[in-house]
């Protein structure tokens, strides 16, 4: 490490920390910045593919790249994790005992995948348990869909919100339906999705669309279900019903094939430390993603407290966001940039076909392009497997902000 003192300190360096390291580098106006990246990764990964790898419809390599190969020209890495932030001195500890000074820092860890929140799910990757959560494996998921046979049971779980990438616990689900009906074996098995929310998606109108998709293949929905527990050796989930007329009871099912999603939260780090909101998230504001007690620090991606989906498309807007509004408070200048909540989720609900989903802040419906975001194209198909790795690899990353301007107009239709 050549300097304790940095004058911006970027704590996290996945998809947030390296798109706002980039931008900083490039839209900085020639000024010249100190930034390091604190990361402990080897690898960087594309995480929105993993629900198309564990569908056997991409490969696992093709979502990873090395982390020294994404670190922005100028940027140091300091390889490592942060252990603990005092922000009233400037500083914050990594796990090596090192201590590190900032004049500003950026705070965007991600979120932390809590295995042991589920008794039993030691059994990941193995006698039919799978994750698309997981890079070590997920590519396990595709085999549990191949070895179904005549017959089978399938059971896909989605955990408490908030996790990254609500769309995908169900979208596997929809993939996996799919493929059986191309084998001609979805009349004669079972396909079950547990979900502990009330409704199929956070958005009214996207959930009356998934609603429909699910009811086409069939597939049994479970609302206000929460996993508890899995019995690997005879192959039983343990459900509690978290809501309705039968709260507090338990479910157990049989299956062949158990999909679920772990619980997930900011780093121990973070929930512990002053930087912190009640739940455990950064807080910021909601618009200008600065802390609203710091005035120095900003954050942006899954671990802040901004109440919108968490997807790298979400990060995709945030991320010019703080850049122009961190230069502005480096500059004394007033903060003007603006976070509407932006999200996208590609809900694929077939091979083939995706369900566009785009939004800002209270579910309004914000489409990029002119077309009815309710049906299900091949064009999405497009974009989700080949048009946005592509521009996250060679744009997005690079600190390119993103051409496409999202339409605001649409209305729902009554």
């Amino acid at each position: 490490m050549a300097d304790s003192k940095k004058r911006i300190l970027i704590v996290g360096g996945g998809t947030a920390g390296t798109t706002v390291a980039a931008s900083l580098m490039r839209h900085s106006g020639g000024t010249q910045l100190d930034v390091a990246i604190i990361e402990p990764s080897e690898d960087h990964y594309y995480q929105p593919a993993f629900t198309i790898v564990g569908a056997g419809a991409y490969k696992l390599d093709k979502t990873r790249r090395k982390q020294q190969n994404l670190i922005p020209r100028g940027v140091e890495w300091i390889k490592g994790k942060a252990a603990s932030f005092d922000p009233e001195n400037n500083s914050l500890t990594l796990d090596s005992g090192a201590e590190l000074n900032y004049d500003y820092l950026i705070v965007c860890p991600g979120l932390e995948l809590n295995w042991d929140k589920i008794e039993g799910a030691a059994a990941l990757g193995t006698r039919g348990v799978c994750s698309n959560y997981s890079s070590e494996h997920v590519e396990y998921t595709w085999e549990c869909l191949q070895n179904l046979k005549p017959g089978a049971k399938a059971l896909f779980t989605q955990a408490p919100l908030p996790f990254k990438c609500p769309g995908a616990p169900q979208k596997i689900a929809y993939l996996t339906a799919d493929y059986l009906r191309k084998k001609n074996q979805l009349e004669d098995s079972e396909v079950h999705f547990f979900t502990a929310g009330p409704a199929m998606f956070a958005v009214p109108f996207f959930a009356k669309e998934l609603d429909k998709v699910a009811a086409g293949y069939g597939i049994d929905v479970h609302f206000q279900h929460n996993l508890v527990a899995i019995d690997a050796d005879n192959k039983r989930a343990t459900f509690k019903v978290v809501g309705g007329d039968n709260e507090g009871e338990t479910v157990v099912m049989d299956y062949d094939m158990l999909h679920f999603t772990p619980y997930q939260s900011p780093p121990q780090a973070i929930q512990s430390s002053p930087l912190a909101n009640e739940g455990g998230y950064v807080d910021i504001d909601q618009h200008s993603m600065q802390h609203n007690k710091y005035s120095n620090v900003f954050a942006l991606g899954d671990a802040g407290s901004t109440p919108n989906s968490k997807t790298a498309a979400a990060v995709r807007k945030q991320s010019p966001v703080v850049v122009k509004n961190l230069l502005a408070a480096i500059n004394g200048d007033a903060l003007e940039a603006h976070y509407d909540g932006y999200g996208s989720c590609p809900l694929t609900t077939a091979y083939g076909k995706v369900i566009m989903a785009e939004f800002t802040y209270g579910g309004k419906v914000t489409p990029t392009f002119p077309l009815d975001p309710s049906k299900e194209r091949w064009i999405n198909w497009w974009i989700k497997v080949t048009g946005l790795p592509m521009f996250y690899w060679s744009y997005m990353l690079r600190g390119y902000e993103w051409f496409f301007k999202h339409n605001t107009s649409y209305v729902e239709p009554e």
